[in-house]
C-alpha cells in the first residue's frame, strides 16, 4: 500500500477507471461476437444491424478514451470487409 497521499488517490482513481473501461471493453467484445455470429449464419439483415451496433460500440469506446481511434477504425474496416465478403451491402 502506498504511503503518499497522491498515490493513494491514484490507486483509487485507477481502480474506478479500470472498472469503467472493463465494462466498455466487454460491450465491444459482445457486439463484435454478435456480428461474427450473424456473418457466419449468412443473415444479411442481422449482419447489417450487428455491424451498426458494433460500430457504435467502438465509437463509444473511442469517445470514452478506452480505445484508440485508429484501433477502432481498423476493427470497423475489417468488419466491413467481412460483411462485404458475406455479400451484405
Amino acid at each position: 500500500m502506498a504511503n503518499i497521499k497522491s498515490q493513494i488517490k491514484r490507486i483509487k482513481t485507477n481502480e474506478k477507471a479500470y472498472l469503467r473501461n472493463k465494462s466498455v471493453s466487454s460491450s465491444i467484445k459482445t457486439a463484435v461476437r454478435k456480428f461474427r455470429d450473424a456473418v457466419a449464419k449468412g443473415d444479411a439483415a442481422a449482419t447489417t444491424a450487428e455491424l451498426r451496433a458494433a460500430s457504435k460500440a467502438l465509437d463509444v469506446a473511442v469517445s470514452k478514451g478506452v480505445l484508440h481511434k485508429n484501433a477502432a477504425a481498423n476493427k470497423k474496416s475489417s468488419m466491413a470487409k467481412a460483411a462485404a465478403k458475406a455479400g451484405v451491402r
